[in-house]
């Protein structure tokens, strides 16, 4: 397999719900006048608490400071992992499955801390620039890796990240067990072309900035309890070019069927989340 270091540095931030309102603006630029701006690698999801957005450098420019945005310190470097012993675009993606057992659990033991984005068309996995050396180190024995450098894959030399490299030999850290849930709602992973955008233009600023005086249906059958409540989420990305959705069954009613598209089975998919409140990006993970 082959695991590449794509050529965008990116910063992880959070918009409060409370403070949207003095960001519409940057993200109505963002999302729909992609030619106004530098900006290639873009996502913003909701969640119960607050907006995520991720974007590089170019689209961090465009969000004003202010007690409403917290921002990670931490530059993050996105990879993806594909198949067919190669690194040209024709490589097929692998699943979150064999990521999480060959990419993730490695540097969960290495105390590497990763953040996943996972798009229709792919699923990217986040790491600190900082912890690329041992990203590095730590994958090189089950990958070929490469490096996108102006839109080519070159091979890495490991002594290019290795050189003075410390494992991050820390002691081991008491395993803190976080509680899974699992809302009713049933998720769509879906793609739109972009050309297409404006026509659903008006859906989508409503769905997103007008989403809390829309509440999912609730189902009379359902148990009580947190793990059968609906929960809200939405994320939006525009990736080098490529747009992706994820929306429940809900928020798809809401846009014209025959202008998203989705994979040929239309297989519908479940949330599982884990902890009940956001989690510490100094956070590793083993399941």
């Amino acid at each position: 397999m082959d695991l590449h270091i794509l050529d965008h540095r990116l910063r992880v931030t959070s918009i409060s719900k409370n403070g949207l309102v003095n960001y519409t603006h940057p993200l109505i630029k963002l999302i729909f006048l992609r030619n106004r701006t530098r900006c290639k690698f873009f996502s913003l999801t909701e969640t119960p608490e607050n907006y995520t957005v991720v974007l590089d450098e170019e689209g961090f420019k465009e969000l004003p400071p202010s007690e409403h945005l917290q921002v990670e310190s931490s530059i993050w470097l996105p990879l993806n992992v594909a198949s067919n012993g190669n690194a040209s675009s024709s490589s097929q993606a692998v699943g979150v499955t064999k990521i999480a057992k060959s990419v993730i659990a490695p540097l969960a033991q290495q105390h590497v801390s990763v953040f996943m984005l996972s798009t229709y068309q792919t699923d990217f996995i986040l790491v600190r620039e900082k912890d690329l050396s041992v990203v590095v180190s730590t994958l090189e024995e089950e990958f070929n890796i490469f490096k996108e450098v102006e839109g080519e894959y070159v091979p890495v030399c490991c002594q290019d990240f290795t050189n003075g490299l410390q494992k991050n030999g820390k002691e081991a850290i008491q395993p803190t067990v976080h509680p899974v849930l699992i809302p009713q709602n049933q998720f769509c992973v879906m793609s739109l072309d972009p050309d297409t955008l404006p026509s659903i233009a008006t859906t989508l600023i409503d769905v997103l900035f007008y989403s809390n005086s829309f509440s999912p249906k609730e189902d009379s059958e359902s148990s009580a309890g947190q793990d059968s409540d609906c929960i809200e989420f939405f994320s939006f990305s525009l990736i080098d070019g490529y747009i992706s959705l994820v929306m429940d069954t809900e928020a798809q009613r809401r846009f014209p069927a025959d202008l998203l598209f989705t994979s040929s089975s239309g297989e519908l998919w479940r949330m599982v989340r884990i902890g009940g409140q956001p989690l510490g990006f100094g956070e590793s993970f083993c399941f």
